[in-house]
C-alpha cells in the first residue's frame, strides 16, 4: 500500500513539473526581442540603427594609426610595422572590401521599418532615411574600392529549396552605383533633419556633403580614367565614359554650394591669435563646433574611447611607456607653402656646401602655413604646454657626429658627460622615436590622461567637414572652367591657414587643387582615394623614382619613400657657429624600397571564393 501511494504521489509530482514546464514554454524570452516588441519601441529601434551606424566601413582611422604610413605622409616607427616600408608593391587586395552581410542588415531594416505602424510616423521616417544613407554611403564605399557591384535592394532568402542562381546578381555599371548614391541622398535628405548640431546621425547636410564628394569622384574618374584605358572593363563595371564627367561635376558642385548657402556649417575659428593651435583644436573641440559635419564619436563614461593619443604622444611626454608611433614624413612637411604663396623644400646647406644656421630649430619652418604646426609636432614646439625634445645629436668641427642609441642618451663632449640626442630622438631604427625628425600632432588629445592606458581618448574621428566641401565646390567649379569661383573657396580655406595674399583666378590649376587637399586632409583618410580617382597613383607612387621631390607643388612629382629632416645642435666652442641649429636630410634605415602602385591596384581584387559563388560577377581589369 504504501509503495502504490509512493508511485502515485511521484507521477502527480512529475505531472506537475511537466506541466510547469509547459507554462515555462509558453512564456516570453526575457534575454530575446521578438519582432513585434522591438517595431513598436522607439528607443529598441534606435539602438538597432546604432548598431549599424557602428558597423560603418572606413579604412584610414585614428582606430588603426599604422594606415597612416601605408603610402607617403608618415613613417611607421613601431617595430612590428618597419615591413610596411620594405614591400615592394601593394596587394592587389590590400583595401579591398565586399561586405553583403552589411548590405543585408540595412535592407532587412529598411523592409521591417517601414511595416512598423506602431511607431510615430515622424520616427518610423527618420529612422528609415538613416537606413538608407547608410546603405547609399555603404555602396559608395564598395564602388571606391572595387568599382561596380551587385546592386541588392531587398533581403535575399534562399529557402534551401530548388536552384540559388536566381539570388545572384551581376555587377552593375560603376557609374550606376554613383547614380545610385546620388539618388539615395536626394531622397534622404528630405526627410533627415537639418540641424548642425547633430554629428554623429545623418542629417540634410551630411547628405549634401556625400553627394558632393560622391559626385565629384565620378566626374574625376570619368575625366581621368581616359588616361588609363587598360583600368576599365568592356561592360563598364570599371571605368566612367568621359562623356559623363561634366555632369558630375556640376552635381558636385550643386550640392557643395546648397549646403554652403545654407548658412549652417561654417569653418573652425575659435583661436584667431593662433592659427595653428586653432587648426588642431578643431578636431578636438566638441563644444559647439561649427565645422564638423559628421562623425565617429567616443566617450570616457561610455567605454568606447580610441588609443589615437596613447599610440602617438611624443615619447619624452608620455603618461605611459608608450607614444612616438606616427612620424609624418619630410614629403608631407614640405608640401606646405610659405605665406607669400611660393613653394620651397627645406634647404640645409647653402651655396658654399656650409651648413645652414639656425639659433632655434623651430626657426627651419617659420613662415609657413600655419596648417603645418598644426598637423605636425615640429621640433622646438610644444605638447600639452610642454616643449618636445627632437635633435639628433651633436656635429663636431670636423664634421663627426656625437649621439646616442637611446632616449636622451649621454655621451663624453668637452671632457664633460652630457646628453646628446632628445628624449623624443631621433634615433634610427629606435621604435617610438621620431624617426623622420617629426611627429603627428592632428587628432592629438590635449586633456590630461588621454595618453594613458586606463583612460585614452574621447576625441571624436571626423567624417565629414565643411573645409573639405569648400574643396570640393573649388574642384568641381574648376574643372567646369570657372576659377574663380574656384579661387573664391580656395582662399577661404587659405585664409584660415594665415595667407594674405588672395589666389587670383589665373592662380588656381590642377596642381593647386591637388596641393590644397593634401594639406588640408592630411591623416584624414583621403589620400587613397584622390590619388585613385585623379589616376594619380601610379604616377607618384612609381616604384622607380627614390629621391625626394624638388617641386612638391607638382601634382605629379613622384614620391615613393618616406624622409626625414633630423635637427642637430653644433658644438665648436669659440665659434659663431657654436650651439647654433642645422638639419640633415634622412632616409630611415628601415625604408629600404620604393612604394609602387600598379594599375591593377586602382580597384581592388574580388575573390576567388566571392566569384564561384555567383559565376556574374566579372573579374576586375589586370588581375
Amino acid at each position: 500500500m504504501r509503495t502504490y501511494v509512493f508511485y502515485i504521489l511521484l507521477m502527480l509530482t512529475l505531472f506537475g513539473c511537466v506541466k510547469s514546464n509547459d507554462d515555462f514554454l509558453d512564456r516570453s524570452p526575457s534575454n530575446i526581442l521578438l519582432d513585434e516588441q522591438v517595431w513598436k519601441d522607439e528607443v529598441l529601434v534606435l539602438s538597432l540603427i546604432a548598431d549599424l551606424y557602428n558597423r560603418y566601413p572606413d579604412y584610414q582611422t585614428i582606430e588603426n594609426w599604422s594606415e597612416f604610413a601605408a603610402f607617403d605622409e608618415a613613417f611607421a616607427s613601431e617595430s612590428g610595422q618597419y615591413g610596411r616600408h620594405k614591400n615592394q608593391q601593394y596587394g592587389y587586395g590590400a583595401w579591398g572590401f565586399w561586405d553583403y552581410g552589411y548590405v543585408r542588415a540595412l535592407n532587412l531594416f529598411i523592409e521591417k521599418c517601414a511595416k512598423a505602424n506602431q511607431l510615430k510616423p515622424a520616427s518610423r521616417e527618420r529612422f528609415l532615411a538613416e537606413a538608407r544613407f547608410l546603405r547609399a554611403h555603404l555602396y559608395f564605399e564598395l564602388v571606391k574600392r572595387m568599382g561596380g557591384v551587385p546592386l541588392v535592394l531587398e533581403p535575399l532568402t534562399y529557402d534551401y529549396k530548388g536552384d540559388p542562381s536566381a539570388l545572384r546578381r551581376p555587377r552593375e555599371k560603376e557609374s550606376a552605383i554613383y547614380d545610385f548614391v546620388l539618388k539615395e541622398m536626394d531622397a534622404v535628405m528630405q526627410v533627415l533633419p537639418d540641424d548642425a548640431n547633430i554629428k554623429s546621425r545623418a542629417t540634410k547636410g551630411l547628405a549634401l556633403a556625400v553627394k558632393a564628394r560622391a559626385a565629384l569622384y565620378a566626374a574625376a574618374i570619368a575625366k581621368y580614367g581616359a588616361t588609363t584605358p587598360q583600368v576599365s572593363l568592356p561592360g563598364g563595371e570599371v571605368g566612367i565614359p568621359a562623356s559623363m564627367a561634366a555632369g558630375y561635376y556640376q552635381t558636385a558642385l550643386n550640392a557643395a554650394r546648397q549646403l554652403i548657402n545654407s548658412g549652417k556649417y561654417a569653418l573652425y575659428n575659435k583661436k584667431p591669435d593662433n592659427l595653428s593651435d586653432n587648426f588642431a583644436a578643431l578636431f578636438y573641440d566638441k563644444g559647439g563646433n561649427p565645422e564638423v559635419i559628421f562623425v565617429k564619436d567616443f566617450k570616457l563614461q561610455s567605454g568606447t574611447v580610441q588609443e589615437w593619443t596613447l599610440a602617438n604622444q611624443p615619447r619624452s611626454l608620455a603618461e605611459e611607456q608608450q607614444g612616438g608611433r606616427l612620424n609624418p614624413s619630410l614629403n608631407l612637411v614640405q608640401s606646405f607653402e610659405k605665406l607669400d604663396n611660393t613653394f620651397a623644400p627645406y634647404q640645409t646647406n647653402a651655396a658654399n656646401g656650409d651648413y645652414i644656421y639656425y639659433d632655434k630649430p623651430e626657426d627651419m619652418f617659420a613662415g609657413r602655413d600655419a596648417r603645418l604646426a598644426g598637423t605636425v609636432i615640429l621640433p622646438g614646439t610644444e605638447f600639452k604646454s610642454k616643449k618636445v625634445d627632437i635633435w639628433a645629436g651633436y656635429i663636431l668641427k670636423d664634421g663627426s657626429i656625437v649621439t646616442a642609441n637611446n632616449f636622451g642618451g649621454q655621451a663624453m663632449l668637452g671632457g664633460n658627460r652630457v646628453q646628446v640626442v632628445g628624449f623624443d630622438g631621433p634615433i634610427d631604427n629606435l621604435e617610438f622615436s621620431a624617426q623622420t625628425g617629426f611627429y603627428v600632432r592632428k587628432y592629438q588629445d590635449p586633456a590630461v590622461g588621454s595618453g594613458r592606458i586606463g583612460t585614452k581618448s574621447e576625441v571624436w574621428w571626423v567624417r565629414y567637414r565643411y573645409a573639405e566641401v569648400l574643396l570640393n565646390a573649388a574642384e568641381a567649379a574648376f574643372e567646369l572652367g570657372d576659377p574663380n569661383t574656384a579661387a573664391g573657396y580656395l582662399n577661404q580655406v587659405r585664409a584660415r591657414a594665415g595667407f594674405t595674399i588672395p589666389l587670383t583666378p589665373a592662380d588656381v590649376t590642377f596642381d593647386r587643387i591637388v596641393h590644397e587637399r593634401r594639406v588640408e586632409l592630411a591623416f584624414e583618410g583621403h589620400q587613397l582615394w584622390d590619388m585613385k580617382r585623379w589616376r594619380l597613383a601610379h604616377v607618384v607612387w612609381d616604384g622607380l623614382s627614390t629621391d625626394l621631390t624638388a617641386h612638391p607643388e607638382k601634382a605629379r612629382s613622384t614620391s615613393t619613400r618616406v624622409f626625414g629632416l633630423l635637427p642637430y645642435r653644433i658644438y665648436n666652442p669659440g665659434t659663431p657657429q657654436d650651439g647654433k641649429w642645422v638639419f640633415k636630410k634622412v632616409i630611415p634605415s628601415n625604408v629600404t624600397s620604393a612604394h609602387r602602385f600598379r594599375l591593377g591596384n586602382y580597384y581592388s581584387y574580388i575573390g576567388d571564393d566571392i566569384r564561384n559563388n555567383n559565376p556574374l560577377v566579372t573579374k576586375n581589369p589586370n588581375q
